[in-house]
């Protein structure tokens, strides 16, 4: 079965949104509580923070965005921001690269992760 890969600002926007509804959802399960006000406000407070978490998450990645590259896509001619050495194109989920190694490799979201040098790097 072949992995589903998506744009990588994509991911965390929708990390962010389901912050929302899961901090939403939190509140609503304080109304089950509502002759305890103190479970009350602790399902309100613990659903307020995830909110408010999302709030930076969304804050974050729109920092992130500023400082990627924008391309377009060869494959549906849009432009998309590439976020690292390999991404997916928003709109046609092409696989994008800007190193020159990669070019032609099979996609694999490895290529982004930063590998720790061995003593036998070094040496090289």
């Amino acid at each position: 079965m072949a992995k589903a890969y998506s744009n990588k600002i994509n991911k965390i926007r929708s990390f962010a949104l389901a912050l929302i509804f899961f901090g939403v959802l939190i509140m609503y399960g304080g109304i089950f509580f509502r002759d305890n006000p103190i479970f009350m406000l602790i399902f309100i407070v613990l659903g307020m923070l995830s909110i408010l978490f999302s709030m930076v998450v969304y804050f974050w990645i729109g920092m992130l965005s500023t400082r990627a590259v924008v391309v377009t896509c060869p494959n549906c001619d849009k432009p998309t921001k590439v976020l690292g050495r390999v991404d997916m194109c928003m709109h046609c989920r092409e696989p994008l690269t800007l190193d020159p190694e990669l070019e032609g490799k099979d996609f694999n979201e490895d290529y982004n992760k930063k590998k720790k040098k061995t003593t036998a790097d070094k040496e090289a």
